[in-house]
């Protein structure tokens, strides 16, 4: 077995989504065509688990899915690989934080070993590209954002990430945050997260005014966590909407979790979902169990873009979280009632190809001119894929062979 990653020409005998039988030809990082398998063609190659030669992989008619988009994560504060930390410090979101501010240092969090170790577990299990909510509090000023920025350059394109960066301890209740986002934005970071605007800072107008003269100002999307039920998060969504249309911010504005569009009355729920996909804005979930379930299917025909993530992986706020999205996509399933074939799929396309715009990616697909990120799995199918979660045999990224049968090679 080969222990670094192989650069890929030609990915033969795969069956994209669970199709035909096909070769995936790569240049570039890039998939330049898609053409049926001859099985008769003599074509130099080793089998996927043996590496290959001149860059020919034999997939061996497994099923391909593109890879997984992390759509929702928090790569600098995970304590993955580190000695077992039992979980402490009081309950709720307030109490959360402050226990993660007394406890990070201890970790060497933020830290771009813990960040490696935690994206090195998710390439192994598919994931190859991401959108990550860094810290940026004065504690650790934009300190985060460069351990996070080094730690996915160290290995060298096996994972896409794109940054938010995230006020975790509030915006406007701790003076100088804002100025700490619009540096952020300055340097580099694509979006500007929020937090409970009316909960957290108890001020949902100057919050999201506050991140919207950012994002204006300086390019960049927004991404708001809203933990904020019923009609106290409706009504900050609908705030967001607002701000969306008069800033000309359509598809660049986010929201995280927002339980309350899951507990609303079936017919305000409703409303507010079609005024979100005439808004162009986008959600993102963890499935997270105990809380209402999205309603996936009603918030994708209105045109409103939904993302999966793993949120927080092994961290101060929780033990749990392994980063396997395949696994989280079979949670994301079960939590919404889907049992047909088309709605198991359409749970597949959630974590891979639907979430293309969450990284900033036009496309992220088997076709062509789509990054050669591709996830071979033993399945019968997509939804056999779903439900199992199998290990992963082969991961692409970028046309390298970055992990196989369980082990990451970078």
């Amino acid at each position: 077995m080969t222990s670094s990653p192989t650069a890929v020409t030609v990915l033969r005998d795969v069956r994209p989504w669970g199709g035909g039988h096909s070769d995936l030809h790569v240049a570039d990082g890039v998939i330049t065509a898609v053409v049926p398998h001859d099985a008769d063609r003599a074509e130099g190659s080793a089998d996927a688990g043996e590496g290959a030669v001149d860059g020919v992989v034999d997939g061996r008619g497994l099923l391909a899915l593109p890879g997984l988009v992390n759509a929702h994560a928090h790569v600098d504060k995970s304590w993955w690989g580190k000695p077992w930390v039992s979980y402490g410090g009081e309950g709720g979101v307030l109490g959360r934080i402050a226990h993660e501010r007394a406890h990070r240092d201890e970790l060497g969090i933020p830290g771009v070993d813990v960040t490696l170790a935690v994206l090195r577990e998710s390439v192994r299990t598919g994931t190859t590209a991401l959108r990550t909510h860094v810290d940026v509090d004065l504690g650790v000023g934009l300190r985060g954002i460069e351990a996070v920025r080094e730690a996915v350059a160290a290995l060298g394109g096996a994972v896409h990430a794109e940054i938010v960066a995230f006020p975790q301890d509030g915006v406007l209740r701790r003076p100088g945050v804002l100025d700490l986002l619009d540096r952020a934005a300055v340097a580099g970071a694509e979006h500007v997260g929020g937090l409970d605007p009316a909960s957290i800072d108890r001020d949902p107008v100057g919050q999201l005014d506050g991140l919207f003269a950012i994002a204006e100002r300086r390019g960049v999307g927004i991404d708001v966590h809203l933990h904020d039920g019923g009609e106290l998060g409706a009504f900050q969504v609908e705030l967001m909407i607002d701000r969306t249309l008069r800033a000309g911010l359509q598809g660049r504005v986010n929201v995280a979790h927002g339980f309350a569009v899951g507990q609303l009355p079936a017919a305000r729920q409703a409303d507010l979902v079609a005024t979100m996909g005439e808004a162009g804005i986008t959600m993102t979930t963890v499935a997270p169990i105990g809380a209402a379930p999205l309603p996936l299917l009603a918030l994708r025909a209105a045109g409103v873009p939904v993302g999966l993530g793993t949120d927080g992986i092994r961290d101060l706020w929780s033990p749990y979280g392994t980063g396997d999205l395949l696994a989280l996509t079979t949670q994301l399933a079960r939590l919404s009632g889907f049992r047909h074939d088309e709605e198991l799929v359409t749970a597949a396309r959630v974590a891979s190809c639907d979430a293309a715009r969450f990284v900033g990616r036009p496309a992220h697909d088997l076709v062509v001119g789509a990054p050669a990120d591709v996830v071979l799995v033993d399945a019968e199918n997509v939804p056999d894929a779903v439900v199992r979660a199998p290990r992963r045999a082969l991961v692409v990224a970028g046309g390298r062979v970055v992990a196989r049968d369980g082990d990451v090679l970078v």
